[in-house]
């Protein structure tokens, strides 16, 4: 599961490679892929989710962007990638977003309590799914594990 900050730390020092800037782009960013794995509960078992982390130039005075590469059927997660993570958030309404105090760490612990923590959809990005989730909870199970046998293995 921390395989993508550790490996965020190690590209901190190669900087240069994955970075790309211009004359008329001052922000630099490093991009990185990697994958998460979801190991011993919920849904999401035994799935492996590729995430890109793009951290900028005023990384941590802003967070990073992360997206799922990996197709998903996910109450937070759209099937294009976009994350509902509070903590990804600049400005949190609810004072749990971004903070300079804040690691890629942290991001990572983020991202896996959405595959093992299925509990508050009180404000879903996928409208869909949370609302399927709700109304039948093993169907909701089938399509996840249809989409973990097609996206996620």
């Amino acid at each position: 599961m921390l395989t993508l900050a550790s490996k965020l730390k190690r590209e901190d020092g190669l900087k240069g490679s994955r970075t790309s800037a211009t004359a008329s782009d001052s922000t630099r960013r490093v991009s990185v892929r990697d994958r998460l794995l979801v190991k011993d509960e919920g849904y999401y078992q035994g799935g492996k989710f590729q995430f890109e982390t793009e951290v900028p130039d005023a990384y941590n005075m802003v967070p990073p962007k992360v997206k799922c590469l990996t197709r998903i059927w996910h109450p937070n997660i759209t099937e294009t990638g976009e994350i509902c993570l509070s903590l990804l958030r600049e400005h949190s309404i609810d004072g749990t977003g971004w903070a300079p105090t804040r690691t890629l760490k942290d991001v990572v612990w983020g991202l896996n309590s959405l595959f093992t923590d299925l509990l508050n959809f009180d404000d879903p990005l996928n409208i869909e799914a949370a609302e399927h989730h709700l109304r039948d909870k093993e169907d909701f199970r089938n399509k996840v594990e249809d989409y973990m046998k097609r996206y996620a293995r």
